[in-house]
């Protein structure tokens, strides 16, 4: 198998359903992926909106951000995924996002409330991480590998959200978690809400892990969302 290819159409793939669901900012945030079995990186051309997005366009770099080959990358961005790649050898893809409701909830002094089934899932791997301004330097890269830590998502306090995951699809997916917990969590008010306990959210969260290991191995979330940009936006490939 060719896993350069294959992560960079996963990746592209990626790219076009952010931009599909609405949850792109021009040519900002971005999305990452690890080459299988190497050191280097896939990431965005900066300046191409994410539904011009294709495998070939993506820029390869090292830890470091030093591009390999062509193409331009946003150095700010590079900085919040070098610093988790640096500190979670275990991630093969990060995504972050600046939608308004994630912003919403990024902003809230309560954080993401314990209100749906999707945040139940959630809450006990996701972070926090408080807002120091844009990024420009590494100086964040501590702070930001601490606030993550072993979790799978992290809410950039004022900033937006960031998920990881084994590779580009997984981070993916996790976002659309997120995303939707936060959606679900700006349309309510927090002194009227339901809050789910402590225990019903470990029980979820377990019996969740046991549904998707008991799923059939040809059904997949990932599957149904690859068919979507095929039929939508047949070109990520290229």
């Amino acid at each position: 198998m060719d896993y350069e290819l294959e992560t960079r159409k996963n990746l592209a793939a990626v790219y076009r359903l952010l931009h599909h669901f609405g949850w792109d900012d021009l040519i900002y945030t971005h999305a990452s992926a690890k080459i299988p079995g190497t050191s280097n990186y896939l990431i965005n051309s900066f300046g191409v909106t994410f539904d011009e997005v294709t495998a070939s366009n993506l820029v390869k770099v090292d830890i470091d951000g030093n591009v390999h080959g062509e193409g331009t990358i946003n150095p700010a961005g590079f900085l919040i995924h070098s610093a988790i790649h640096k500190a979670r050898p275990d991630v093969g893809g990060i995504v972050h996002t600046h939608t308004n409701e994630g912003v919403a909830v990024s902003a809230d002094k309560d954080g993401l409330w314990p209100i749906s089934q999707k945040a139940s899932v959630i809450l006990n791997s996701l972070g926090y991480h408080d807002y120091q301004g844009i990024v420009i330097d590494s100086s964040e890269e501590e702070s930001l590998k601490n606030d993550l830590g072993n979790n799978n998502y992290l809410i950039l306090r004022n900033h937006g959200l960031l998920t990881v995951g084994k590779n580009a699809p997984h981070a993916f997916l996790n976002m659309r978690t997120l995303q939707k917990a936060c959606e679900v969590q700006v349309l309510c008010e927090y002194d009227r809400t339901i809050k789910l306990s402590e225990t019903l959210i470990k029980e979820n969260l377990d019996n969740s892990i046991k549904f998707r290991q008991g799923m059939p191995k040809t059904t997949s979330h990932w599957d149904a969302l690859l068919r979507i940009v095929k039929k939508n936006y047949p070109d990520y490939e290229n």
